[in-house]
This record gives C-alpha cells, structure tokens and sequence, in this order.
C-alpha cells in the first residue's frame, strides 16, 4: 500500500479484506425436511424476578380476615378489639413475607383496633379518674 503525498487522497493500493460480523450464516440442517428459523433470540434472556410479580394461586387470608372482624366487633366489646391487633400484626407480617396475602386488610384491622383500644381507654380513664376523685372526696370529710 502507498501513500500519496496530499493527505486528502486515499492510499492506493489493495486493502486487506474484513469480515462480516452481520453477514448471516447459513445452518448445516441434518434432518431433509426442517426449516430454517428466520429470526434468532436477539438482546438478554428475561431473568426470574423482573416483571410483574406472581400470585400465588391460593392464598391464606385467615389472619387478615379475623383481624378485621375482630377490631370490627371491637366497636360494641373492648376484648375482641385487642384481639385484632393481635391478628393484624400476624397477618401482616405473613403477608409481607408472601407467605399469605391479605397485607391491606390486616393493616386495615391494626389501624382500627388501634383506634377503637384508644377510643375505649378515654372512658376508662376518665372513669377511674373520676371515681377516684369521689372516694377521696368522700375520706376526707
């Protein structure tokens, strides 16, 4: 190859050939009657764990559901109130873990029965106060 003296003009000469990286390449077929797939697989495989997320075909909402009713039940009766607390943090954290699902409703049920608990301790409080109020009023005199 020889280079010319003005530096705009290509060298002359003859120029090693390249290969084709895209020239397709025809498959050696060994069965007589397969054909040729027209298109591979281009770009990465899909990897496990990107996507939507996978159900799972049944799920235990037990906890989930118990915490609600109970913290519902809570509104006529203290008892059952703490209850759903109780069964809320469980099936909430079953659910977080995926080993039930649930996740809303649990959380539903530990928000009520937090509500209701603090709705009936004002009473209860101020009941205590104020008979405790009387029965020191009352040994004074």
């Amino acid at each position: 190859m020889t280079y010319p003296s003005d530096p705009y003009q290509p060298p002359t000469g003859e120029q090693p050939q390249q290969p084709n990286p895209y020239a397709q390449v025809q498959p050696q077929y060994t069965q007589p009657y397969a054909q040729p797939q027209p298109y591979g697989q281009y770009g990465y495989p899909q990897q496990p764990g990107y996507g939507y997320p996978q159900q799972p075909q049944q799920q235990e909402q037990g906890m989930a559901i118990a915490s609600l009713v109970c913290s519902l039940v809570g509104i006529f009766f203290c008892l059952p109130a703490i209850l759903g607390i109780i069964f809320g943090h469980i099936g909430y954290s079953k659910a977080k873990r995926g080993e039930a699902g649930g996740q809303g409703m649990a959380q539903a049920g530990m928000i009520i029965g937090y509500v209701i608990c603090g709705l009936w301790a004002i009473p209860l409080l101020l009941w205590l106060v104020f008979g405790l109020a009387v029965l020191g009023g009352a040994s004074v005199s």
